[in-house]
């Protein structure tokens, strides 16, 4: 909390060093302090290779955004007016939706909005910021995805004891995790970021404040920012995946066990659209953070990130309503209810 106090005074453009308490990470403050006196500040590259390609991708992007606002928003609505989708496997798919809205709304409307304008800077605040918050999502993003194959694994694998396993405060509990754990990694990774040299102009090889593009840029030694982001990523990866095979490999087991074909059938149901979401979103991840010394293209890259940044969260709560029965249903009866309304 120290730490959060100290960023938040420094990205608040923080000029009096008499006005700081005394500080927990002093280089922090003050390289933080230094890089703003200096009026630092960063221009997103972004897709400026393809000039023709401007205003297709600003259309294309532009409705992949509103395709996610409109999704992720009217998933949550039904979910929270529909009675029958009072459940634990529902909570957690409105915190899923939840986080994929804030995590597009904090990437999607600089990247269309550099798309359609020349000049391409962002702030040195504007810039921590997006990271800190698009990385604090993505670390939610996977541990909610964990939290949810634990649950299809309690209700395939003990259903008569479902509703006493996934209480309401056992569901509140892991939602809370999976949000102060989000915040944790990326703050002590924002320290660090904080403490780096940035001077002038600094040009960045991305459409958005990703750590490994934005450090690139920084005239610091970054081997130990670099060792720090391969450490928690390759932790994130190895526990959220340990958590959900294992829970995938009992409810492998469990469902080879149901002599009903149409009872297999239900099952396996169930668990395709998250295994779907699952398939997207960590096969990313791997192939970007969980590399050493990645030989990727800085356009690999680039492309890699649309998938988790923009892709994957216009793709849940399709992925989820499409395969869902009640969902389309509760939908079609939302969108009759508004018309007869009208």
């Amino acid at each position: 909390m120290r730490c959060l106090s100290l960023i938040v005074q420094n990205l608040l453009f923080v000029k009096n060093k008499s006005l700081l308490p005394a500080p927990l990470f002093e280089g922090t403050v003050v390289m933080a302090a230094r890089n703003l006196s200096v009026k630092t500040t960063f221009a997103l590259l972004g897709f400026t290779d393809y000039p023709e390609l401007q205003v297709p991708l600003f259309l294309v992007f532009l409705i992949m955004y509103v395709i996610t606002v409109v999704g992720n928003l009217g998933m949550i609505l039904i979910i929270k007016i529909h009675p029958r989708f009072h459940t634990p496997m529902y909570f957690f798919l409105s915190h899923l939706s939840l986080v994929d809205f804030c995590y597009s709304s904090i990437v999607t409307p600089k990247l269309l909005e550099n798309l359609v304008v020349a000049d391409k800077s962002i702030s040195y605040s504007s810039c921590m910021l997006q990271y800190f918050l698009s990385c604090s999502a993505v670390v939610t993003e996977s541990f909610m995805l964990a939290v949810m194959a634990y649950d299809r694994f309690v209700a395939i694998c003990n259903p008569l004891l479902y509703t006493v396993a996934m209480s309401p405060r056992l569901c509140a509990l892991l939602v809370a995790g999976s949000y102060l754990w989000g915040m944790f990694g990326p703050l002590v990774l924002l320290c660090y970021a904080l403490q780096l040299n940035f001077s002038g102009h600094n040009v960045i090889n991305h459409f958005f404040c990703e750590y490994t593009a934005l450090i690139a840029v920084s005239s610091s030694d970054i081997h130990i920012p670099h060792l720090l982001l391969f450490g928690f990523a390759t932790f994130n990866e190895v526990s959220t995946l340990l958590i959900i095979l294992t829970s995938y490999i009992f409810i492998f087991v469990t469902v080879l066990n149901i002599h009903s074909a149409s009872g297999r059938h239900k099952a396996f149901s169930t668990c395709a659209s998250h295994l779907t979401a699952i398939t997207i979103f960590h096969g990313t991840i791997l192939s970007l953070y969980c590399v050493p010394n990645s030989k990727n293209s800085q356009q690999t890259v680039k492309v890699a990130s649309v998938f988790y940044t923009v892709v994957n969260p216009m793709l849940n709560p399709l992925i989820y309503s499409l395969r869902n029965k009640d969902v389309k249903d509760a939908f079609w009866k939302l969108i009759d209810t508004k018309v007869s309304l009208h």
